[in-house]
């Protein structure tokens, strides 16, 4: 038996830290309006040294990231498609913000001895989506357009949105859901519903996505307020119930089966933990980053969806798989 495993496992951060400085000097926009450059037209380019231009160069290409020709650099497919600022894919706003969160897992311990988050003071903020930090506020916001919008695309090519007409996306964010599935199902109406600091984000975005038309913004507050918006026949929850304690979600889902129609769906997509807490690891690892970053979230288990769903009133679940950043699978429910 070898001590490899442990030996990759121990150097993880090493190749995060490479791909966050490389997206940091934007090295992959830099190639993809020049492709096949040399080591040295990259070093002037990035205005760094020969040595670290070419251990980083090499450290990229070692990753998938670069491919080379020769003496010449150009992007990877992986990079080209989703690291290129300005692409209708950029992922970037995931890499910058897990970037700049990073320092707390440094302190994992004590979020793990303590039950306390570690991104935010809970004795002086409401939850973390309160933060007073513009700085914080926009580099998080636009760590989860690019990781919702990832993640809303695969979900618009594997769930059938032909029988839906009006979607209720809760706790939507920037709007990156509502965007990608409105543009690639024009039939589809929409309503965006958050915070109204938040909406005030979404508004500019869903505006610029050309969807104001058929996009409506209603701000307000589902921990709080006693009903959801009525009026639709299909409601997303992505990436929200992992945030809450489980007393939080089974109310949150009783909302949505009582804002729906007998026949209307929920979809909770989320990366969702296998039954035995077993895994898969980037589901467990989520969890893991709930307690960095929430006072009471964790990855539940998609039993423990099914369950909640049951009790909540909904007849028939049903669990699709697919594999997107944010998730990897999403749990159907039905009405009666």
């Amino acid at each position: 038996m070898s001590a490899a495993p442990l030996m990759r496992m121990a150097t993880g951060f090493w190749q995060f830290k490479t791909l966050a400085v490389a997206v940091e000097l934007a090295l992959f926009t830099r190639l993809s309006g020049h492709p096949d450059r040399t080591r040295t037209e990259l070093a002037a380019a990035l205005g760094i040294e020969d040595r670290p231009a070419d251990l980083l160069l090499t450290a990229c290409t070692a990753l998938g990231l670069l491919e080379k020709n020769g003496d010449t650099y150009r992007n990877a497919p992986l990079a080209e498609q989703f690291l290129v600022e300005g692409g209708e894919c950029y992922f970037g706003g995931v890499v910058r913000f897990n970037d700049r969160a990073y320092p707390a897992w440094h302190d994992l311990g004590a979020a793990v001895r303590s039950n306390r988050p570690l991104t935010w003071d809970p004795d002086t903020q409401s939850t973390l989506f309160s933060s007073g930090d513009p700085a914080f506020t926009e580099a998080f916001w636009n760590g989860m357009h690019s990781l919702s919008a990832a993640t809303a695309r695969v979900l618009a090519q594997t769930y059938d949105f032909g029988p839906h007409q009006r979607l209720l996306d809760v706790g939507g964010g920037s709007g990156a859901f509502v965007i990608e599935l409105c543009r690639r199902h024009p039939h589809l109406t929409a309503t965006l519903y958050d915070l109204p600091h938040v909406c005030a984000l979404a508004q500019d975005r869903i505006a610029s996505a050309g969807l104001a038309e058929r996009v409506r913004i209603t701000p307000g507050d589902f921990r709080r307020e006693a009903e959801l918006p009525g009026g639709h026949d299909l409601i997303v929850l992505s990436m929200i119930l992992h945030d809450w304690d489980e007393r939080d979600g089974r109310a949150l889902v009783r909302k949505c089966h009582d804002a729906l129609a007998p026949g209307g769906v929920l979809l909770v997509c989320e990366l969702l933990v296998d039954a035995g807490r077993t895994g898969p690891l980037d589901a467990a690892l989520m969890g893991v980053n709930m307690l960095v970053e929430t006072a009471a979230g964790r990855n539940y288990g998609e039993d423990e969806y099914v369950e909640w769903l049951h009790a909540a009133g909904f007849a028939d679940t049903e669990i699709v798989r697919f594999d997107a950043a944010g998730a990897n699978g999403v749990v159907v429910a039905r009405r009666a």
